[in-house]
């Protein structure tokens, strides 16, 4: 009986220490739902971000207005007998 009782006991150690250090311990495994759950949210964000893209692409080929207002943004266009004011500030107030 008392060989059982160290047996079981020395099996039950031997677990217990794969369970909390050895490979796929739990710390392992709540270190990768945390990066699992990172990876979502990175995930979900680039998600959004990528709507935002489409809806912008889908406006450029819809509509000349968002078009005319990236040429006037972005690369400073004028319309045709338009003028174009830059007001620039004192360097020295």
């Amino acid at each position: 009986m008392r060989v059982t009782l160290v047996v079981l006991l020395a099996l039950f150690l031997a677990l217990q220490y794969r369970l909390w250090f050895g490979k796929n311990s739990l710390p392992d495994y709540w270190r990768l739902q945390q990066e699992v759950s990172n990876q979502k949210n990175t995930n979900e964000n680039l998600e959004r971000r990528n709507q935002l893209i489409y809806a912008d692409i889908e406006d450029l080929r819809e509509g000349e207005d968002a078009l005319e207002e990236r040429a006037r943004n972005e690369l400073g266009m004028v319309k045709k007998d338009e003028v174009f004011f830059r007001l620039v500030p004192d360097r020295n107030p």
